[in-house]
């Protein structure tokens, strides 16, 4: 198997014409944990709408991707904020996510020359351990190593490095089930390296469609305010 055969079919698994999702954010602060709730449209790579359902401090907050572009409206303040430049490295509701790591779904076959550094065993199974080197530039990461589970073919844990080489975040990927004929997680970790004693931030797919017919208006400025 080639290494631009098995970026094409993580790339597959991972990315749909549409999907249609909700889940849950799970961000564990130094004393409590918040739940978040949310549902999301996606369409490709560049249409995306999100609405935030819970707790009553979060709902009604919206968040809209077209392109490169990003807004989103705060029912407490009844403002529509672009957010861009600097702006995108900050974390999402004080998660270890930030804007930037929700609007990057191109391909990683789009964004990166990838090597193969070998097999290893993890829990039993097999993973090819893949290295990715920006070939576009500006982009968060341009580092990455990936464990990929050769059955699933999925990047089940990665770690993500900036420019001098320095740790920025790990993520991983557990629960695994077959959605619609694709290995889809069920549950993702994030953990931002930099913060000190950062526990992760959870992010359950309680339900996910792919390939559905989201129409064009679910992704206007007008759906922010509605």
């Amino acid at each position: 198997v080639s290494v631009q055969d098995i970026i094409q079919v993580m790339d597959d698994n991972l990315n749909a014409k549409s999907r249609v999702m909700t889940s849950k954010m799970i961000v564990h602060g130094r004393r409590t944990s918040r739940t978040i709730e949310s549902r999301n449209w996606v369409v490709g790579i560049d249409q995306a709408f999100t609405e935030y359902l819970s707790p009553p401090r979060e709902a009604g907050t919206k968040m809209l991707k077209l392109y490169d572009k990003l807004w989103t409206y705060s029912p407490q303040t009844d403002r529509v904020i672009q957010i861009s430049g600097h702006m995108l490295r900050q974390s999402v509701m004080g998660s270890d996510m930030s804007y930037n790591d929700m609007m990057e779904d191109r391909p990683l076959e789009e964004l990166y020359e990838a090597t193969l550094e070998g097999s290893v065993l993890i829990d039993g199974r097999d993973h090819w351990i893949m290295h990715l080197e920006a070939k576009v530039k500006g982009l968060s990461y341009p580092k990455r190593r990936a464990w990929i589970d050769k059955e699933y073919l999925l990047p089940m844990k990665e770690e993500l490095y900036g420019k001098s080489g320095k740790l920025l975040k790990t993520s991983t990927m557990d629960g695994i089930k077959k959605v619609q004929g694709r290995w889809f997680p069920s549950r993702f970790i994030f953990k931002d390296e930099l913060k000190r004693n950062s526990k992760g931030t959870e992010w359950h797919i309680d339900d996910i469609e792919f390939d559905l017919d989201i129409p064009e208006s679910r992704f206007s400025k007008a759906k922010l305010r509605k």
